[in-house]
């Protein structure tokens, strides 16, 4: 993490008004939460729902080293070392970018619509074979999230994964700036932040900003299926700069899966050929372009196909992403609740359909939110693809999801077998009545605003 004394962190976030006094002070790590602060961090009091600045004073009392405090605001703290800035997220910003710029790691960013952090997991594991790596942890990915991700990478890393988010134009630009990557990923295009960006071709624009702060002699990892990205104006530019390599199932990319299996332990299947199968404990075959971008990267940075196959091996997802949870009441439950988009849905349905070794499979389904004009219609169309064959109970939760419900029926799923709940509770007390805790499996998925996962607690309220 970043360890500099206050008159070097004032220079770097282009602050004034040190005191003279405090510009030796050694200030090592960044805090944003008055309530976690570390003795010896600096304390920045970002202004979003909550003001910050209410806070500046409780961070030094526990040990802050020092504060950033926005000039608009009256009465900084006396008697403590404050740096005042013009804006405070901007000043994060510059701080971390003049940081980034000091560091001799190799930066890896990756964004998409899904499996930013499925693949940041994945590099994660891979890299950390040969490597020091750091990576972002939870969801810091966005314009606040980035900042501290770099502001926490040690000058000893080798290589730092940087996922990166967005719900509007200009903001993977700006972070791109920010990270300076060696490599930039985009997963894939789907159809979140539609309400923002209005169509499948912006958030395609958005996301190929990360190009903005490239190296000119790095990689731009692209999923190769999707038109929306081999085919744009930007991708034909960057063929006389950085590399341009291409991941997918179909023929012609750089690099392209064969011979997919799933299994109730896990995934597997070839890349380019090579005799050795690729092997994931993971749910979902929807893991595999994510798998083949994390290897496009590893191979374009030297690591052998033995280090990325005892890499992806090893891999742990972050919670929520297809984890796989018993209940203390013996409930079997696939969490993947971390967030929903109609491609996301549909993948998560066909890996519980593809599952063996169960009596009964229960799918439950919340509302995919920002989904624009069309949302009841994509809810309606996740509802009639549900395979009658490989899902024997479907459950929804919310408005949107009562579209699902419908969409099911319409398309021919036994009506007896599909419930619509405007609560929690009585969605998981119908479930507990219904299912089996020790031969039968539920998946969970839902958008993050909906919290699925608080099934799980429900469930282990009842005993089976």
């Amino acid at each position: 993490m970043i360890k500099r004394t206050l008159a070097e962190i004032e220079r770097m976030a282009q602050g004034e008004g040190l005191n003279l006094d405090y510009g030796s002070i050694l200030a090592q790590g960044v805090s944003i939460d008055s309530r976690t602060i570390i003795p010896g961090q600096l304390f920045v009091p970002i202004v979003r729902i909550d003001d910050g600045h209410r806070y500046v004073e409780e961070a030094l009392r526990k040990g802050a080293a020092a504060s950033l405090w926005q000039k608009d605001h009256p009465n900084p703290p006396e008697g403590f070392p404050v740096i005042m800035v013009e804006d405070m997220l901007t000043a994060l910003q510059q701080l971390a970018a003049a940081y980034r710029r000091q560091l001799p790691v190799k930066v890896i960013a990756v964004t998409g619509s899904n499996g930013k952090t499925s693949t940041k997991d994945m590099l994660d594991a891979i890299f950390r074979r040969a490597y020091r790596v750091y990576k972002t942890q939870g969801n810091l990915n966005s314009q606040v999230g980035v900042p501290l991700t770099l502001l926490d990478i040690n000058e000893t890393d080798d290589f730092a994964i940087v996922e990166m988010g967005m719900s509007e134009r200009g903001q993977i630009q700006r972070l791109s700036l920010l990270a300076r990557p060696d490599a930039a990923i985009i997963t894939m295009i789907g159809l979140s932040h539609l309400t923002q960006l209005g169509s499948r071709e912006e958030i395609a624009a958005a996301k190929l900003e990360i190009v903005a702060g490239l190296k000119p002699d790095g990689a731009l990892i692209i999923n190769g299926d999707e038109p929306l990205l081999t085919g744009c104006d930007t991708i034909r530019q960057q063929k006389g700069g950085a590399n341009v390599i291409r991941f997918g199932l179909q023929a012609g990319n750089t690099y392209a899966a064969a011979n997919e299996k799933q299994s109730d332990h896990g995934i597997s299947f070839q890349i380019n050929g090579h005799p050795e199968e690729l092997e994931l404990p993971l749910l979902g075959l929807h893991h595999i372009g994510n798998a083949l971008a994390a290897y496009a990267a590893a191979d374009f940075f030297g690591l052998s196909h033995e280090q990325i196959a005892e890499g992806l091996r090893q891999v742990t997802l972050t919670p929520m992403r297809m984890e796989r949870v018993r209940t203390r009441t013996g409930y079997h439950v696939i969490n993947d609740a971390w967030n929903a988009s109609p491609a996301s849905m549909e993948a998560a349905i066909r890996s519980l359909a593809g599952l063996s070794g169960y009596r009964q499979k229960f799918l439950v389904l919340g509302d995919m939110l920002e989904l624009g004009d069309r949302e009841k219609e994509y809810h309606l169309e996740i509802g009639r693809g549900i395979p009658r064959g490989g899902v024997d109970y479907v459950y929804t939760l919310g408005k949107l999801g009562k579209a699902i419900a419908e969409g099911a029926v319409a398309a021919s799923f036994p009506a007896e077998r599909v419930r619509s709940f405007d609560r929690m509770e009585s969605l998981a007390e119908h479930l507990m009545n219904t299912a089996h805790a020790a031969s039968d499996v539920i998946l969970i998925k839902g958008s993050r605003g909906m919290q699925m996962e608080t099934l799980i607690g429900l469930l282990d309220k009842y005993e089976p």
